[in-house]
C-alpha cells in the first residue's frame, strides 16, 4: 500500500510552500501533489458532491506512490468545516494527515487545545491525523499530544529541523482507515494489473450490459457476453454503451457447442450425460458459461441477474467442482464500513452447516479475506462466549473451532463468541481476555444461514455498510452469484471481485 501523507492547512491562504518542501525532504524527497488544483474538486464540492469528488480524486491520483499531498486552498465558504473537507480527501487518498495551524495570537494552551480538537474532528470524519505543525507560534510547547505530536515554528518558514518532533511518527505511521470508494479503487487497480476474462451469460439484461461497459472502460477485465451479436449491438446502441471491446459469443456457435458438449458428456458420463443430453443442457447460458471456464475460454463467470442462485451454482458444482481441500461451497460478503472492511459468511448458500462444514467455511473465509487485503482474525459467532452457555449450536461451533485449529494452526480463530465479544475490546476483556480474536475480529462466521443473512442485511441497512457479494468460496474456478435485484454498481463490483479471484 502507498505511504503517502496529506498536509492539511486549517486556515485559508496559509503559504504551504516551505513546509511542503521540508516535509517532502524529511519523507525522502516525496513528490508534492496539489489537491485543490484546476480540474479537481473544490472544498465546497467535497461537502455538496462528496461521492463525485471522491471518485475524481481517486481517479486523478490512482497511480501515485509515496506522495505528499498539499491541501493548500485559497478560499472557502466561512460556513465550511475545512477539517472535514481535508479528512475526506485524505481518507480517499489513503494518506495520514499532518495538520497545519497558524498559531499567531494564540498562547500555548489555546494552540494545543485547537490541535487536539482538530485532530479529534479529523478522526471523526474518517481522517488519520498523525501530527500537527504550528506556525507563527510565540512559544515552545511543554506538552505534546499522544496521537498527534506537535512541532512549533516561530515564523512561517519551516525547515526540516523544525519538523524533528514528527520524525518518529512519520517513520512508523498508523494504519489508515479505508473508505468504501477507496477500497473499491484498490480492488479495481488489482484487477487491472493482470486482467482476466469474465463471462456474463445474461446479455439480455440491460444492467449486465451497462456493467460490462463500465468494466471495459475501467480496463478491469476482458468481457465475454453470451448472446446474439446483432441483438447485443442493437441494444448497446439504444443504451448508448460502448461494448466494442466485448466479445459476443452465440449459444448457437456450432464449433463451441460440439466442443463443449463432448467435454461435458465426458465430465458427467457417470451421471448418464450423453453428448445429446449435454447439448440440451448447454442451451442454458449458465451451463454454457460454466463450460467456457472448464475449457479454458474464460477465467470466471458472474450470473444471477436473471438466473436463480441454484441455476448459477448447480453447473459450477457439477462441472468446476470444489477445491481438493474444500467440501463446502459458501457465500461471503465484504462489508465496507466508513473506516474498515470485514467479511461475513455464510450469508448465501449453506443453510445449516454441521461442525465439519462450518470449519470448512471458516477456513475458506480466512483465505478470501486474505485475498482481499484483510489480515484474518476469524470469529465463529454464537449466542454464547466460550463455555458460558450450552446448546446444540454452541457445541457445533466449539467443535468447528477445534477442527479449524487442528487443520489450520496458522490461523487466528476463536469461538464460540457472541458478536459483542468478537468486535468490542472492552467486552472481550471481560468475556474472553486471552483470545487472539475477541475484540478485534474481522471475519465473522455464522452457524446458520438464517443468522448470517439477517445479520449482514441488518448491518448493511442500519450501519450504512456497503455489502459486496456474495463471493462464492471453495470452487476450483470463480463463479459468483448476483441478486436478481442487483444494481449496476453491484454487478461491476462482483465482476471485479471475480477477476481478482481468477488471478489466484
Amino acid at each position: 500500500m502507498k505511504k503517502s501523507y496529506y498536509l492539511a492547512p486549517l486556515q485559508a491562504d496559509i503559504n504551504t510552500e516551505t513546509i511542503a518542501k521540508s516535509l517532502a525532504e524529511l519523507l525522502g524527497n516525496y513528490p508534492i501533489q496539489r489537491v485543490f488544483q484546476k480540474g479537481l474538486p473544490s472544498p465546497e464540492e467535497w461537502i455538496l458532491k462528496s461521492e463525485e469528488a471522491a471518485q475524481q480524486i481517486i481517479k486523478a491520483f490512482a497511480n501515485n506512490k509515496d506522495a505528499l499531498y498539499d491541501g493548500a486552498y485559497a478560499t472557502a465558504s466561512a460556513s465550511l468545516d475545512i477539517t472535514e473537507v481535508h479528512s475526506r480527501a485524505a481518507a480517499h487518498l489513503l494518506a495520514p494527515m499532518i495538520l497545519l495551524i497558524d498559531a499567531a495570537g494564540m498562547d500555548e494552551e489555546a494552540a494545543i487545545s485547537a490541535s487536539h480538537i482538530m485532530a479529534l474532528t479529523a478522526s471523526h470524519h474518517g481522517g488519520t491525523p498523525v501530527g500537527t505543525v504550528l506556525i507563527n507560534a510565540a512559544f515552545t510547547p511543554s506538552v505534546s499530544l499522544d496521537h498527534a505530536p506537535v512541532a512549533t515554528v516561530s515564523g512561517s518558514q519551516v525547515t526540516v529541523a523544525d519538523l524533528a518532533p514528527l520524525r518518529p511518527i512519520l517513520q512508523n505511521p498508523p494504519r489508515v482507515a479505508i473508505p468504501p470508494l477507496a477500497y473499491q479503487g484498490i480492488l479495481t487497480e488489482r484487477a487491472k494489473a493482470t486482467p482476466r476474462t469474465i463471462v456474463l451469460p445474461e446479455s439480455e439484461d440491460d444492467r449486465v450490459l451497462q456493467a460490462a461497459a463500465q468494466i471495459l472502460q475501467l480496463s478491469a477485465a476482458n468481457i465475454i457476453l453470451l448472446g446474439e451479436e446483432e441483438e447485443v449491438t442493437a441494444r448497446a446502441q439504444e443504451l448508448q454503451l460502448d461494448l466494442s471491446d466485448a466479445k459476443v459469443v452465440s449459444l448457437r456457435d456450432e464449433a463451441l457447442m460440439e466442443r463443449y458438449s463432448q467435454r461435458l458428456s465426458e465430465l458427467r458420463a457417470h451421471k448418464g450425460v450423453t453428448p445429446e443430453k449435454a447439448r440440451e443442457l448447454l442451451k442454458d447460458s449458465a451451463y454454457f458459461g460454466t463450460m467456457m471456464i472448464a475449457c479454458g475460454d474464460a477465467d470466471g463467470m458472474v450470473s444471477g441477474a436473471c438466473h436463480t442462485t441454484a441455476n448459477t451454482i448447480r453447473p459450477a458444482l457439477q462441472i468446476i467442482k470444489t477445491k481438493p481441500e474444500v467440501s463446502t461451497v459458501s457465500g461471503a460478503f465484504l462489508m465496507l464500513f466508513s473506516d474498515h472492511v470485514d467479511l461475513y459468511a455464510d450469508c448465501a448458500v449453506s443453510i445449516n452447516p454441521d461442525s465439519n462444514q462450518l470449519a470448512d467455511i471458516a477456513a475458506s473465509s480466512a483465505k478470501t479475506a486474505a485475498q482481499f487485503g484483510i489480515d484474518p482474525k476469524v470469529a465463529l459467532v454464537s449466542y454464547s462466549t466460550g463455555e458460558s452457555g450450552s446448546g446444540e449450536t454452541v457445541t457445533k461451533v466449539a467443535e468447528a473451532v477445534k477442527l479449524v485449529k487442528a487443520n489450520h494452526p496458522e490461523l487466528a480463530v476463536d469461538g464460540p463468541l457472541q458478536f459483542d465479544a468478537a468486535i468490542d475490546q472492552k467486552v472481550a476483556a471481560t468475556k474472553r481476555p486471552d483470545s487472539p480474536v475477541a475484540g478485534q475480529a474481522n471475519v465473522f462466521v455464522f452457524n446458520h444461514l438464517d443468522v448470517g443473512n439477517c445479520v449482514y442485511k441488518a448491518v448493511q441497512r442500519t450501519a450504512g455498510a456497503l455489502a459486496v457479494g456474495p463471493i462464492l468460496q471453495g470452487l476450483n474456478k470463480p463463479v459468483n452469484d448476483l441478486s436478481r435485484g442487483a444494481l449496476v454498481a453491484d454487478i461491476v463490483n462482483t465482476i471485479i471481485i471475480t477477476a481478482i479471484q481468477a488471478q489466484g
